[in-house]
């Protein structure tokens, strides 16, 4: 399958916590920004991307527990010019109020430090 029809079979079959997250940030819904979803960059495609802040935003579920995959596709995107934010599919349902603060925040100051407490945000915590 090419990338193209790839990316629109992930469209078409976003996870429970892709849906929610993609609820809250499209159609400019947050703070009037433009975010794309399961969009290509080179040979990747990104769970949510803001191509003005180069911010990216990834739902995770347990398969990316440790992933080398994932660390190499992170630099890559990193040597872009872009930031990664990952966040559990669990926080994501569960924390949703914590995780678009922290996608906020990372798209006004220019950091990825979450507010506290995001807990088992941003990569590191258990799914």
């Amino acid at each position: 399958m090419d990338q193209r029809q790839f990316t629109k079979t992930l469209r078409q079959n976003m996870t429970d916590a892709e849906q929610l997250l993609w609820k809250h940030l499209r159609a400019h819904r947050m703070s009037d920004q433009k975010f794309r979803r399961q969009q290509p960059i080179g040979p990747y495609i990104v769970d949510f991307v803001h191509f003005g802040q180069r911010l990216i935003v990834e739902a995770d579920g347990g398969q990316h527990v440790d992933s080398d995959h994932d660390a190499i596709r992170d630099a890559w995107l990193r040597r872009q010019g872009f930031t990664l934010l990952r966040f559990w599919n669990n926080d994501i349902l569960h924390n949703t109020d914590a995780v678009l603060e922290a996608i906020w925040h990372a798209m006004h100051t220019g950091t990825t430090s979450p507010p506290t407490p995001l807990p088992q945000g941003a990569r590191g915590g258990t799914p």
